[in-house]
Formats: C-alpha cells, sequence, structure tokens
C-alpha cells in the first residue's frame, strides 16, 4: 500500500469513527490535543497521523489501532 493510499484511509476511517459517535472536529481536536484543522487534515488525507495521534484516537474510540491499518 502507498503512504497516499494509507493516508487516505485512515482518514476515511477515522472520519466514519468520528460521525458515528456523533462529536465535532473541534471536540475531537480537544481530545487528541491538536487543532481542529490538523484533524481535518488527517481526515481528508492531507496529513498522515503519527503513531501517538492513532494510539490516543484508538483509545478514545475504544477500537485497536490495528483498525486504522
Amino acid at each position: 500500500m502507498g503512504l497516499r493510499k494509507l493516508r487516505n484511509e485512515i482518514g476515511r476511517k477515522l472520519k466514519g469513527l468520528r460521525i458515528e459517535k456523533g462529536i465535532s472536529q473541534e471536540k475531537l481536536a480537544e481530545y487528541v490535543n491538536m487543532s481542529r484543522e490538523h484533524i481535518s487534515c488527517i481526515e481528508r488525507g492531507k496529513n498522515l497521523a503519527t503513531v501517538e495521534t492513532l494510539y490516543n484516537l484508538a483509545n478514545y474510540f475504544e477500537v485497536d489501532i490495528k483498525y486504522f491499518f
């Protein structure tokens, strides 16, 4: 899997979890201690989340970190 495809897949899954839980990008950004803009960029596949960010997101959504891959 290429990096572009990986970024898009992680972003798609993140957005799906966020919408399913009914929370805004702002609230999610507060939890993982980053800006709403950064969350938006991850969801759109523009930025690749760090392992630490993915760990925090997985904990928040109560999924295994492997879910994103």
